[in-house]
């Protein structure tokens, strides 16, 4: 089960209604050289339609961040501005199944900080430290692709209402952007906002 911030998910996904993007690994295959380099081939499900990605790195996890990155990161900016600040692997001893085996519970954890210093945790547990180690990444990619998405929607509806004179619109979308903005992380994108919003 993969876990990701509450922080402003019931927000973005009403902002984006059927527009909102969810991701879901249904593929993983590894070919690694241990402590070299490590090669990724992923399907990854956008509503509902597989699309298979590659990506190279020090480790299978750094390779699927590096395919992720390769498919998402030219439209949403944001991905390129957050921080891995942890990521720790943590095993529920006492769920084995078998008395010699390691099969296990596992509970992956990652904690991203974005542009602006805010951390963010997300996690997924599975007999697969691989599996959810995988999951948690495109977890993550999935959380600042809608959030930034959501800003776009929102910036847009906003400029529409202050062209239609819709004052209370106005002030709605202020205020749902002054939210959204804090689950995003592209410096510029937010730095813009305050100015135009008028904050510090």
């Amino acid at each position: 089960m993969t876990t990701t911030p509450a922080e402003n998910q019931e927000l973005i996904r009403r902002i984006l209604g059927d527009g909102y993007l969810e991701l879901r690994l249904t593929r993983l295959a590894t070919d690694e050289v241990p402590d070299l380099a490590s090669k990724v081939q992923v399907d990854v499900t956008e509503r509902g339609v597989a699309h298979a990605i590659e990506g190279e790195g020090v480790g299978p996890i750094d390779a699927l961040w590096g395919a992720l990155i390769g498919r998402y990161a030219r439209e949403y900016q944001s991905l390129k501005s957050i921080t891995l600040a942890d990521f720790s692997v943590s095993a529920a001893i006492e769920s084995k199944r078998r008395k010699a085996g390691l099969d296990a519970l596992a509970k992956v954890e990652v904690t991203v900080i974005n542009s602006e210093g805010r951390r963010f945790v997300f996690a997924d547990e599975s007999r697969s430290v691989t599996a959810s180690a995988a999951r948690t990444v495109i977890a993550v990619a999935e959380y600042f692709v809608n959030a930034e998405r959501a800003f776009v929607t929102l910036s847009h509806a906003r400029k529409d209402a202050i062209a239609r004179g819709r004052h209370d619109l106005v002030t709605r979308y202020t205020a749902e952007l002054s939210e959204v903005v804090k689950s995003t992380s592209d410096a510029e994108v937010i730095e813009s906002l305050r100015k135009e919003l008028g904050g510090p």
